[in-house]
This record gives structure tokens, C-alpha cells and sequence, in this order.
């Protein structure tokens, strides 16, 4: 977990997957970036959450007032946002907007579904690359509903890349894209070079209260981008966006 921005009013984090935004109500001692956070400054305050398994971009406040304002904008839609994933797939269309609203899954609990019973929700995105297997994507969520971006990337079926629980959640292997590809001498198994859901918060754009504008950048983990890499190097003839 790194620092990507502090200032006397919020705190902005790099999250990496695998790290709660908040502790789990069924296990209060796992550690989470808000815990973490309270070590060193003792008060902090939650604006938005990331899923544990995606990283990139977490905001929090340093005060109640700042709280409140930070709050209203991802409230009011005021807060910029946009998240790079690689989906499973070429997407037909190069740009769009996902309209579907999302309801939890009377089946599963903590699983959510595109349902007409739902609360609106819309995510806006654009395919940057696409591939034979896999295509990168950004997307904008205009509304903040649980696992919005992971719902939506299956309703139109090219769910993201090692989803566990709205894709295939397989690993992402050299040997799947790269033809001829052979281990080397001394190696006895593959190692995937994704194994984790390949969805990063890339970045959050706001006005403060005094009118400056923020742009808080998150940099591709390395998982992600080596995957990005490889992809372009075994298709030369990849389509751009």
C-alpha cells in the first residue's frame, strides 16, 4: 500500500488486490486499509470502497467536514472516475454505455445480478486494445452500485479476467495466447502472469473546496500491465481505440 497523495484534508492510497478498504464485519483483526491508515493517523474517515480484490485508488478524508464534501460528490456525481480492466473477449462495440440496474441475488448473498428489480446503475466504457482472447477496457461508473463494474462486464458478456465469482476466475497463462510457447528447462510448471481479478482504479479526478482541481493517478500493478505487455507482443496486429 503505497501514498499517491496527502494533504492536510484527504489521503489518497494505492490499494493493492487482496487488501480490504475496510475491516470485515466477520473478521474485525483482518488488516484493511482503514486500519492501517488509523495506525499513523489516527483519525481518518471512509469516502468510497474498492472490492478487496481490486486495487488502484482509495480516498479518504482527514476531517469531518472534508468527509461530508468528498462524500457528496461521489453522492452527486461530481467525482471523477475510471477504472481499467481486461475482459475476457472483444467487445462489438469500441465505446458505450452499460444501462442495467443491479440487485443482489436473492440466491446468493453478497452476490449481485442485473435484475429489473435493482437500483439503476450505468457504466460508461471504452476498449483501448482488443485481442484475440482478451481486450483492455476503461471504465466509468456514473453510479456506485456494489460490484457495478464486475456485473456489467458479464451482462455483456465479456466478464473481466480471473473473476472468481462473475467469470471463468482461470488464471491468465503465457502458454493460453503465445503461440509455440514452451517452458524453459529448469521449469516444472507454469506460473500464471494474472491470478487475481484485472480491475485497477486507475484514477479519481475532483474539485476541492477551494476550487483546485485533483487528479490522483494509480500506475497499472505489474500483474496487469505483464499481462498488457505480452498480449501486444504476441499479437503485433492488434486493433487500437
Amino acid at each position: 500500500m503505497t501514498i499517491l497523495a496527502e494533504t492536510a484534508d484527504f489521503i489518497a492510497i494505492n490499494k493493492p488486490s487482496g487488501l480490504l478498504s475496510i475491516p470485515d464485519r466477520f473478521d474485525d483483526k483482518a488488516d484493511s486499509a482503514l486500519s492501517i491508515l488509523r495506525k499513523k493517523y489516527n483519525e481518518v474517515f471512509v469516502v468510497h470502497r474498492l472490492d478487496k480484490l481490486t486495487s488502484g485508488v482509495l480516498l479518504f478524508a482527514r476531517t469531518t467536514s472534508m468527509h461530508k464534501y468528498l462524500s457528496s460528490l461521489f453522492e452527486n456525481r461530481r467525482m471523477g472516475k475510471v477504472y481499467t480492466g481486461i475482459v475476457i473477449g472483444r467487445p462489438s462495440e469500441s465505446t458505450g454505455t452499460i444501462d442495467a440496474p443491479i440487485a443482489e441475488n436473492i440466491h446468493k448473498p453478497g452476490e449481485m445480478v442485473v435484475a429489473k428489480r435493482g437500483k439503476p446503475a450505468m457504466t460508461g466504457y471504452k476498449v483501448v486494445e482488443s485481442f484475440n482472447q482478451y481486450s483492455v477496457v476503461n471504465f466509468i461508473p456514473l453510479t456506485g452500485r456494489t460490484h457495478q463494474i464486475r456485473v456489467h462486464a458479464k451482462y455483456i458478456n465479456h466478464p473481466l479476467a480471473c473473476d472468481p465469482v462473475y467469470g471463468d476466475g482461470k488464471p491468465v497463462f503465457l502458454s493460453s495466447f503465445k503461440r509455440n510457447y514452451h517452458l524453459g528447462k529448469d521449469v516444472l510448471e507454469e506460473r500464471p502472469l494474472l491470478s487475481r481479478l484485472a480491475l485497477h482504479a486507475s484514477s479519481l479526478s475532483f474539485a476541492g473546496t477551494n476550487g483546485k482541481a485533483y487528479l490522483i493517478d494509480a500506475a497499472l500493478p505489474r500483474d496487469m500491465y505483464a499481462v498488457i505487455q505480452q498480449l501486444k507482443k504476441s499479437f503485433s496486429g492488434s486493433s487500437r481505440t
